[in-house]
């Protein structure tokens, strides 16, 4: 695959518990960084990159999240409502599959953005993405030189671009930066409610999942403490 896929499946409908008390009364998507939401800086890197469409799920104080995106000019966004029933982020793709079609299709979360480097990430992962050898491909960044891991990495990297999960007791060079893209049949017939997890470990395990080194720095913004620093980074990056 060379083009960027047009649809994107944005994850917006988390708890935000670890985001407390910021979400009390605001849902996660839209706390603000430097002055922006989480989701408008997704959302806005989509939309650079060329992406036309993002579907947004929502459930925890969904209406807010529907209300900021009324005016949204780019890309086109269509609203799965999950206030009646959280499907997590498996069963949330499972749903709108009709609307995703056959085609490959990114996937984002919005607890994280990047500091783009030399080149468009979105782009370089729709370069890399081969659907004979691949079922998903994931943009990974190093924990080394990311803001706001506190975690002990996602998966390992090989020179062929295959990623394998991080074992048990053991520390990872990579992690998942919440961006990838992915084949819609890997969510067929799973049910309703499921985590998309699982598929990626059963993709890595049969050397089917790979990934695209971030060029840039990844901002991970999982606490109310990450934000001050990952405003930092973005105010020296303007400068």
């Amino acid at each position: 695959m060379t083009k960027l896929p047009d649809i994107a499946m944005v994850f917006a409908a988390g708890l935000g518990t670890r985001m407390r008390p910021l979400t009390l009364t605001t849902p996660k998507p839209l706390i603000k960084v430097a002055g922006k939401t989480l989701l408008d800086h997704v959302l806005d890197t989509l939309a650079v990159a060329g992406v036309t469409t993002a579907i947004v799920n929502v459930h925890y104080l969904g209406e807010q999240i529907i209300e900021h995106l009324r005016g949204r000019m780019a890309p086109d966004i269509i609203i799965s409502d999950e206030r009646a029933r959280l499907l997590d982020q498996g069963g949330g793709i499972a749903r709108v599959l009709p609307q995703i079609g056959d085609a490959p299709f990114l996937m984002c979360n919005t607890d994280a953005f990047w500091i783009e480097g030399a080149s468009n990430n979105l782009q370089r992962l729709a370069a890399a993405f081969d659907p004979g050898a691949m079922d998903a491909v994931l943009l990974v960044a190093s924990t080394t030189q990311s803001v706001g891991i506190d975690w002990q990495g996602d998966f390992n990297l090989d020179p062929a671009g295959h990623l394998t999960r991080r074992a048990e007791g053991q520390i990872a060079a990579f992690a998942y930066t919440g961006a990838g893209i992915i084949k819609p049949e890997l969510f067929r017939g799973r049910g309703e409610v499921f985590r998309l997890a699982p598929l990626l470990f059963e993709a890595a395990e049969n050397q089917r999942l790979y990934g695209v080194r971030l060029d840039g720095l990844w901002l991970h913004v999982g606490a109310p403490e990450i934000i001050a620093e990952a405003e930092r980074f973005i105010a020296n990056s303007n400068r």
